[in-house]
């Protein structure tokens, strides 16, 4: 583990602390030993000592999926230098917090002092928050943890949005596969654009993703039938088509608009206004994904105005197109466009 030959590598270690998802830690390591075999193919030396090590002292990582994975090395047993370190995923499983200990232990002596670059994947954000790593720092992690890494540390700037974020030496990535983004990354920061670009063709993958390098999450919360938004949503949709605005959401409540407005603030954090806005967005995503309406019926049928309008609250929402948008999105299985209704 410390031969003369590893030394002269970049050392790259991923922690796979997931359970559940093996591309969590896969895919970057994946990225880098190919990058490995790009550099042999050139005549060159391998770039990378990649080690994907366990989390506690076992050395054990037992998949979901029945996939049971004996690490050569675990966490503690690095010692030395390291030129990067990514925390890959994170179960949130509390009835194996005593055997993390000592690696979170380890984990409180990781700084700029041994590590260049310090990165996550998905829930691995966690773990850095825990030990202070991204105290003050802007982050990422997969949307749908978004809100609960904002409410465990607030004194981490959280952004959702990006696939990945960078803040010093501090990396962090979104969900599963944009560890491979970021691992592509960190590829094109060592060695240049023309490696990271063979290991991107070969893994079939965008070096830079299109739609502005955004996660792609629900733009609405799940809210609970008792919650406003929740009370107003199904009415909402089947009038998409209307122009709607507060005073009509506020007869159609029994409410002053004032009040409305008030209570609407309070339950979800945004403005009646917004919401209808996400809610027609959410809706035109649907009909993009799942039907061959044209973009044009899509926008009416949305009430998001015409092409021009459709296209401006997508990139406002979204930072992507509705046609790039269809493009990625789009299933295999095809729908027939519902009908048009006819507004007075």
């Amino acid at each position: 583990m410390n031969s003369e030959a590893s030394r002269q590598k970049k050392r790259v270690v991923i922690v796979a602390m997931t359970k559940l998802l093996l591309l969590d830690f896969a895919g970057p390591a994946d990225v880098f030993n190919y990058a490995n075999k790009c550099q042999q193919d050139s005549g060159l030396p391998e770039g990378y000592e990649v080690l994907v090590v366990s989390p506690t002292a076992d050395r054990m990582v037992c998949l979901a999926t029945g996939i049971d994975i004996y690490c050569r090395f675990s966490a503690m047993d690095v010692t030395g230098p390291i030129d990067t370190l990514l925390i890959a995923g994170n179960d949130f499983s509390e009835r194996t917090a005593p055997s993390l200990e000592p690696f979170y232990n380890w984990m409180a002596k990781i700084d700029e002092t041994n590590t260049r670059r310090i990165g996550s994947v998905c829930g691995g954000a966690f773990v850095l928050a825990k030990v202070g790593l991204l105290d003050g720092r802007k982050a990422t992690t997969h949307w749908n943890l978004g809100e609960k890494l904002k409410q465990a540390y607030p004194q981490v700037d959280v952004n959702s949005d990006p696939f990945y974020t960078v803040d010093g030496h501090v990396y962090t990535s979104a969900g599963v596969s944009s560890g491979i983004d970021l691992a592509l990354a960190l590829v094109e920061e060592d060695f240049g654009r023309d490696l990271a670009t063979k290991v991107a063709r070969f893994l079939v993958f965008y070096l830079n993703r299109p739609g502005f390098q955004s996660q792609f999450g629900s733009l609405l919360p799940a809210y609970e039938s008792s919650n406003i938004a929740g009370r107003i949503e199904g009415w909402l949709k089947d009038h998409l088509p209307e122009k709607l605005d507060v005073v009509e959401m506020a007869e159609h409540l029994n409410m002053s608009v004032r009040n409305l407005t008030r209570v609407f603030r309070k339950h979800t954090g945004m403005s009646p206004a917004k919401y209808i806005e996400k809610v027609r967005v959410e809706t035109a995503r649907k009909y993009l994904e799942d039907t061959d309406m044209p973009l044009e019926r899509i926008a009416e049928h949305c009430g998001l105005g015409g092409l021009v309008s459709m296209r401006r609250t997508f990139l406002r929402h979204l930072m992507t197109t509705p046609s790039d948008y269809r493009r990625a999105f789009r299933t295999s299985r095809k729908e027939p466009a519902p009908a048009m209704s006819v507004i007075a």
